[in-house]
């Protein structure tokens, strides 16, 4: 059901204000009517980066049309986020002009702050806001920070389930596995697989005079003293959204014919490699599904790709989302399944013939020259091949003295060196590859228990193994 808005006192809700907020997109955090005499609408942008097709931007565009206000979308840009480094920033910050500019078309004011002068309370007073509306974001920290900023502030506070094609409330459970989820998914998409509407404000805010907002096209890291650096920029992926645009019009154009039949060939360029531009939000799932149905129209036979590219797109996109929300400890062993924890633990005392430390495996300095590449092709390009990924984990269960210690290993890893890290899909594919979540029993064996297993040998028959080690040299 629908949160309902809490009535009081007081002036009579705004004609369509009930029905907005019945969206099923739309988590109310505080409930209530704006405040009377508020002066604008802010949302507070965080995981949703862009400024067209944004659920989270329609539904504050509708609001403060609704209300006769302006509209103002806020950034602030926070030098502590957890696991962040420059790597990330950098890629982060080369979005927002792509920001600003979009929002320009849609009459809407951007505004951007950096610590210590980027207190988004201070900023709700300073602009008089009648309400907040934000994203959602299921991962443990964000979500924590928006629990406690309902609990404190005095208007009303929405949240939009911007970065799913199906709202994610629409399961409010946890879903065993992508044949679980699949046809209930399925069931809802022809709901939601329509262009948002991007409606323009039809009010304009007035930025006073001598009122603080830094530049976009500036360093937004500057003087930042605490932030981890050693993580260089890569060259390889530049951040906005009109580069995530050009990057799935490529995609469509060359990559998706054969994109079923060279997804799992980390030698070509055969996937779409638009997560980095989906975990910081330059692009939204429905903006990518829409552009690839728009090709299939034109071109049938594209159909049968994809179904194939929807399938990790949606269902194991969205899987992993539902994974973070409904798991307390998405990152860590103890999200296994019963079956997956009583196996690893019968086999932890299992001899293990290389037993390597978190530097080691960092440094990609291990026996497997295969595995070394995969670990250099994230350091060095901030990605890695998604068919490499499992085996990359894998790897790291059977070279570690536990799976807890496995589990942190990958996690760290992940995080501090790709794009896309951070990031609920990264930690479904940890868990999918080292306590078998979302996967089922396999035969037993040594160390893996009932854990699916990946060779080097086997793995390494399934492409040129030896063309992807020169080229990630190279």
């Amino acid at each position: 059901m629908p949160d309902k808005i809490e009535k009081r006192e007081g002036p009579e809700s705004p004609a369509g204000f009930e029905n907005l907020a019945a969206d099923p997109r739309v988590t109310v955090r505080r409930a209530g009517l704006p405040k009377p005499d508020g002066s604008c609408i802010v949302y507070w942008m965080q995981r949703a980066q862009r400024g067209f097709n944004n659920a989270a931007v329609d539904c504050s565009a509708n609001v403060a049309n609704e209300l006769n206000l302006p509209l103002l979308v806020y950034f602030s840009a926070i030098s502590n986020f957890p696991n962040a480094n420059l790597r990330h920033y950098v890629f982060l910050n080369q979005g927002l002009p792509d920001i600003e500019a979009d929002l320009a078309q849609r009459n809407i004011s951007f505004v951007v702050r950096r610590p210590p002068h980027n207190s988004l309370e201070k900023l709700l007073e300073e602009v008089n806001a009648a309400m907040l509306i934000g994203d959602e974001n299921p991962c443990r920290e964000p979500e924590r920070w928006r629990q406690a900023l309902a609990r404190r502030l005095h208007i009303p506070f929405w949240t939009v389930d911007a970065d799913v094609i199906v709202p994610s409330k629409l399961f409010p459970k946890a879903q065993y596995a992508a044949y679980v989820l699949r046809p209930r998914l399925y069931k809802e998409l022809p709901n939601y697989l329509h262009p948002l509407k991007n409606p323009t404000a039809q009010h304009s805010w007035k930025r006073p005079k001598h009122f603080d907002s830094y530049p976009v096209t500036s360093d937004i890291a500057l003087g930042w003293k605490r932030l981890d650096r050693s993580v260089p920029p890569v060259e390889t992926f530049t951040g906005g959204s009109s580069a995530a645009r050009t990057r799935l019009q490529f995609f469509i154009d060359n990559l998706l014919a054969n994109y079923d039949e060279q997804r799992n060939k980390p030698t070509v360029d055969g996937t779409s490699r638009l997560s980095p531009y989906l975990h910081f939000g330059h692009i939204g799932p429905l903006e990518i599904a829409l552009a690839v149905n728009a090709a299939v129209e034109k071109n049938a036979s594209l159909s049968h790709a994809r179904d194939s590219f929807f399938n990790e797109l949606i269902v194991w996109r969205e899987l992993a989302v539902n994974f973070v929300k409904y798991t307390p400890n998405y990152d860590s062993d103890e999200c296994a399944e019963p079956w997956a924890r009583q196996s690893l633990a019968q086999h932890a005392h299992d001899r293990r013939e290389w037993n390597y430390k978190l530097d080691q495996l960092e440094r990609g300095e291990t026996h497997d020259e295969l595995w070394n590449a995969s670990q250099l092709q994230m350091v060095r390009f901030g990605w890695m091949h998604n068919y490499m990924r499992m085996y990359w984990a894998k790897k790291i269960l059977e070279w570690s003295p536990d799976p807890a210690t496995a589990f942190a290993y990958a996690a760290t890893l992940n995080d501090r060196y790709q794009l896309d890290g951070r990031d609920p899909n990264g930690y479904a594919g940890i868990a999918w590859a080292i306590v078998g979540k979302f996967d089922r029993p396999w035969f037993d064996r040594p160390i893996f228990g009932k854990i699916r297993y990946m060779s080097a040998a086997s793995t390494g028959r399934k492409f040129d193994s030896k063309r992807y080690i020169e080229m990630v040299r190279e």
